[in-house]
């Protein structure tokens, strides 16, 4: 057993429920009364009206920016310069993946406190204490570890509901990794995300965020679809953001994680995020040797949502892009040396043949 400290990382606020922004003022005023409001365009329509109305009387300064599209270093960078210049108290992100690393970031640099808003349910993103920092021609730069997670997150249902279905799937799909990527780490006593010993309450969440998917997934897609918010939404919406968030940050990834790096590598990539996350799981599992019963209900659960089950659904084509994939989800650093005995590209190629094989089979 290593002889290392274990710690849980979290935000210090969750906050969910239908109309939950009309309410912002109320659960995050304690902040401060200067705001800056960092938003994508269509966070800036999902959220706009019932944050103003939340303040309803009030005197508080509120600024809206509509940031230019990635978190790269300039868009940071304008960003601090308004919380200097206004003299912002806290930072707020409305928006998706890059609204949320740009508010991260900004709040981080400056000193200030942070509130992440999600307008889609597509990534863990909100909850965790990193963000993905790229150059201003969209390169990547780094990934920017913080030393303590969001101060607040606050996820409104009644917005997600409106949002296209798919992110909620490829939500999903992020999430469905964060059990069994947890449960390989755990077995090698490997670090949490964070750097820190893995604690039982972390592997405990991440757990229950895969019972929640396989409990309530496809009701809460069928929700979706018609714009309502139900329980299983609900549910779902705390798993994708909350469940997955906190438990992967306190666990850790392996394989799936590192099967999306991998497969990055190809150039041109449009399939999401989370979608690519649930492909990879399933690789994980043909890693491990799982049984053929718990790899058959995961693939089910695949199918039942609508995630991939083969490798033509993530645009992979040929033998040789596996190559390529397995060849850079196995550089040194990867979490996929966090399997048991370790795995090589060959081990790997072999598992995204057999994974994918077993994948057209099912839909035959």
């Amino acid at each position: 057993m290593r002889k290392m400290l274990r710690a849980m990382r979290e935000p210090l606020k969750y906050v969910q429920g239908y109309d939950a922004t009309l309410q912002f003022q109320k659960e995050m005023g304690y902040m401060g009364h200067r705001w800056l409001f960092v938003c994508s365009k269509s966070g800036y329509k999902a959220t706009h009206d019932n944050i103003e109305a939340s303040f309803g009387d009030s005197a508080d300064y509120r600024r809206y920016e509509v940031f230019g599209g990635i978190s790269s270093k300039g868009e940071i960078q304008k960003m601090m310069a308004i919380v200097e210049e206004d003299k912002i108290d806290a930072v707020v992100a409305c928006g998706g993946g890059s609204a949320v690393d740009t508010a991260k970031a900004t709040a981080f640099y400056t000193g200030k406190h942070v509130v992440i808003v999600p307008t889609v349910a597509a990534t863990d993103a909100p909850c965790t204490g990193l963000s993905v920092i790229y150059n201003d021609d969209g390169s990547f730069d780094k990934y920017l570890f913080y030393p303590t997670n969001p101060d607040a997150v606050m996820v409104d249902t009644n917005v997600i509901a409106h949002a296209p279905v798919r992110f909620l799937v490829a939500g999903m799909g992020d999430a469905l990794g964060t059990y069994f990527e947890g449960r390989a780490s755990i077995r090698t006593e490997s670090t949490s995300l964070e750097g820190t010993g893995i604690t039982r309450a972390g592997m405990a969440l991440a757990e229950l965020c895969y019972k929640t998917l396989r409990d309530y997934g496809k009701m809460a897609i069928k929700a979706c679809e018609q714009h309502v918010v139900t329980p299983a939404l609900e549910n779902i919406c705390e798993a994708n953001v909350y469940l997955s968030g906190v438990g992967a940050d306190n666990v850790n990834c392996a394989a799936a994680h590192s099967f999306y790096n991998g497969l990055t590598s190809l150039g041109g990539h449009s399939v999401p995020h989370g979608n690519c996350v649930a492909f990879g799981t399933l690789v994980q599992l043909q890693l491990e040797g799982a049984p053929k019963e718990e790899f058959e209900d995961v693939q089910g659960f695949c199918l039942e949502v609508g995630l991939p089950v083969t490798l033509a659904e993530l645009g992979v084509t040929t033998k040789e892009q596996v190559k390529q994939i397995a060849e850079a989800a196995c550089v040194p650093g990867e979490t996929i040396h966090n399997l048991a005995g370790d795995v090589t590209p060959e081990e790997l190629y072999a598992a995204i043949i057999a994974t994918d094989e077993l994948g057209k089979a099912r839909v035959a």
